[in-house]
């Protein structure tokens, strides 16, 4: 009788498959969902809606994920995980930069700059009889994820907190080979999880091509953040104050802590470095000027030039203070973009020049969209109840 009803369901299912528009996808979209259902089953030994005691964690609703297959794209629901987040098996992990990554071999072998290093690495990778075809076709699908990726609308979400950092890589442009930088904004989002909200090449670091990028976020439906946190560049400086009426700025406490450094001598460097830590270590913002002013007081005249630049800067860089509710490590450096820009980094050594900079913005996104999607199934990088405390009512 098991039997009979198994096969009364196995007709019922082919039955609506065959009626749709496209039935094979439909079945495989069918079977991608019993499977992950079966997987996440599996590792928490509890089914859908079983009680167990003896589970090994929860289910905590789904989220949307793209699957390009041969026979089309689908959209699948995968169940989310409160602790460790989940990924399908049946999902190559990291697909798209390792396909962004051969993509950038083949065209530098296309356009004729291949070297020992790129041959090397296409050995590894066992890459062969590469034709520019092939790389026009692998470069098809993920251009338009890219693009999708970078001028998705921002809408929906409020993103109070902003970091941006630069990536600077070789790249060749009209036959010479420059040093292009491409600007990284991350955000948090109400939720307090972080996204990529910008991935754009710039030519040069100024004030008008840093307006120009947050003119861009907001046609795209940014509204106006609360801090930004970077680096000490006037370009971006003078950005933020005209881009964002009201925003407060808070330069990076690491960076500028560099540039103080670099005006003390080597034998002098750890008791100053020891010491000039402590004014970022103060339980608030007074006590931090306090410490600030009594530290240029004692090596004014030993090191005249890190004091000049620790007072005009040392205002700036202490704005964090004024969001007691956020845990300081998080908005008063760009530490969490350094960290991301150093795994960055280790994808695109390998290529070394790279062949003009579609092939770069391309590896660098997709790279960037991975990350992003563990982020979206990880912990909050911020407390949820810290982010709503901070905003408006």
């Amino acid at each position: 009788m098991a039997q009979s009803q198994n096969n009364i369901n196995l007709s019922s299912l082919l039955l609506t498959c065959m009626n749709s528009s496209d039935p094979m996808l439909t079945m495989l979209r069918w079977l991608c969902d019993q499977m992950m259902e079966a997987e996440v089953s599996s590792r928490l030994s509890a089914g859908k809606n079983q009680h167990n005691p003896n589970r090994k964690g929860y289910r905590c609703g789904y989220r949307t994920r793209r699957l390009d297959t041969r026979m089309g794209t689908i959209y699948l629901l995968v169940p989310k995980v409160r602790e460790g987040g989940y990924i399908p098996f049946f999902v190559t992990e990291r697909k798209r930069s390792e396909t962004a990554l051969v993509q950038v071999v083949q065209e530098a072998f296309v356009q004729g700059i291949s070297t020992r290093k790129i041959e090397k690495l296409a050995q590894k990778l066992g890459i062969e009889n590469m034709s520019h075809g092939q790389a026009s076709m692998m470069a098809k699908g993920l251009d338009r994820q890219v693009s999708e990726f970078r001028t998705r609308s921002l809408k929906e979400k409020r993103y109070p907190v902003l970091w941006t950092d630069a990536l600077y890589e070789k790249v060749r442009v009209d036959g010479r080979v420059i040093s292009m930088a491409v600007i990284v904004i991350c955000g948090v989002n109400e939720e307090g999880k972080r996204e990529i909200l910008a991935v754009e090449p710039m030519m040069e670091e100024s004030s008008d091509t840093y307006k120009t990028l947050f003119l861009s976020l907001q046609e795209r439906g940014l509204q106006n953040p609360l801090l930004v946190v970077s680096d000490g560049h006037k370009g971006i400086i003078k950005a933020v104050k005209e881009s964002f009426p009201g925003c407060a700025w808070q330069h990076c406490k690491v960076h500028l802590m560099r540039n103080i450094m670099v005006h003390v001598p080597h034998h002098a460097k750890k008791a100053f470095g020891d010491k000039l830590k402590e004014i970022w270590q103060a339980s608030d913002q007074e006590e931090a000027r306090k410490r600030g002013k009594e530290f240029c007081d004692i090596y004014e005249k030993r090191f005249p030039k890190a004091i000049e630049i620790l007072e005009n800067n040392l205002d700036e860089s202490l704005s964090y203070y004024a969001y007691p509710m956020i845990d300081a490590k998080k908005i008063a450096s760009t530490n969490m973009l350094e960290r991301l820009n150093r795994e960055i980094r280790r994808r695109t050594g390998v290529v070394g020049i790279f062949p003009n900079p579609s092939s770069y913005i391309r590896l660098v996104s997709t790279y960037l969209m991975e990350y992003e999607e563990d982020w979206s199934t990880g912990r909050c990088y911020i407390a949820q109840d810290s982010i709503q405390e901070l905003l408006p009512a």
